[in-house]
């Protein structure tokens, strides 16, 4: 337990970006999930339409500095490539 002013501050902002920063977390991984299922399934016409839409969850999730910026990178390329992949072999 904290035993300074300061430190018991630091302490409940602490809890309050470690909230946050998982809803961040959880939101994009979530959509991450839903786009991997299209691929699966096969879906190149609503994996593509859903390619930007989660391109932007993740550049927002590393702008919020949940990830990193070379993570998301990373990540976004990934994604880009599945769908091309999925679309050469329809």
């Amino acid at each position: 337990m904290a035993n300074h002013k300061s430190a018991v501050k630091k302490d409940k902002q602490d809890i309050v970006r470690r909230d946050r920063n998982r809803q961040h977390r959880s939101k994009m991984r979530t959509q991450i999930k839903r786009f991997r299922q299209l691929l699966e399934a096969g879906d190149a016409a609503g994996a593509r339409g859903m390619l930007l839409e989660t391109l932007s969850l993740v550049d927002r999730t590393a702008r919020h500095g949940v990830i990193h910026a070379n993570a998301a990178s990373r990540t976004k390329s990934r994604l880009t490539k599945a769908v091309a992949r999925l679309e050469a072999s329809a």
